[in-house]
């Protein structure tokens, strides 16, 4: 079996740290709380989250302070505390290692930043490929990022399971040729949505028990 899991919001729980770091951020810069717009760029890349920054707020967000007030609250967080695993995630990950698969990840964050979460983890060992936001040249959701960890994976997209929370990492996992499952975190599916992806799970708890029955199909 090949699987390939997006990491912020799938296997942890960052997306609400995320949160608290833009509401810090723009407050510091002017703008006032700014979490919200993390529902408006999940799945994307930092490029692509900042055209969507541009488009809310103008001239009134300096983008290279935001971004040092936004690593400065995120340095600071992680000083004190380890990277929130997602219920499931240890459990998952031990039973695709005990079948043989081979798993890889694929997010939209920057290297650095997987490559720390996955060592705070203790999880790096699991992934024999990782492609991350500043590695290709289209975000999600274009398909480029699925097809290159296919490639790291030397597997067909059709033989891939993709894990994913958000919109855009679905429909890239899907155009890609991958087979998109679902585990919600701060966005439920639309309808477009439910029509491409093979399962949709509470928590990474229930994809095990699905891949151990052999049950990959949609539970609502």
């Amino acid at each position: 079996m090949n699987v390939i899991f997006d990491m912020d919001g799938l296997m942890f729980d960052t997306e609400r740290v995320f949160i608290e770091a833009w509401d810090y951020a723009g407050e510091k810069i002017g703008i006032g709380k700014a979490g919200y717009m993390v529902y408006k760029t999940l799945g994307m890349n930092i490029t692509e989250s900042m055209k969507i920054w541009r488009e809310e707020f103008g001239d009134r967000c300096n983008q290279e302070e935001l971004r040092k007030y936004t690593k400065e609250f995120l340095n600071h967080f992680y000083e004190v505390n380890n990277v929130p695993v997602k219920p499931g995630l240890y459990q998952l990950l031990e039973y695709l290692k005990k079948i043989n698969s081979k798993m890889a990840v694929a997010s939209s964050s920057p290297r650095w930043e997987v490559e720390s979460h996955l060592k705070d983890a203790g999880i790096r060992e699991y992934f024999s490929g990782i492609v991350c936001g500043d590695m290709i040249e289209k975000s999600k959701p274009a398909p480029d990022i699925y097809l290159r960890a296919c490639e790291l994976l030397k597997a067909e997209p059709g033989e891939c399971y993709a894990l994913e929370d958000s919109k855009s990492g679905l429909l890239s996992a899907y155009r890609a040729g991958c087979k998109p499952i679902m585990v919600p975190d701060l966005w439920q599916p639309d309808e477009e949505i439910l029509k491409i992806i093979v399962g949709k799970y509470d928590d990474l708890e229930q994809v095990k028990v699905a891949f151990e029955g052999g049950n990959h199909i949609l539970i609502m």
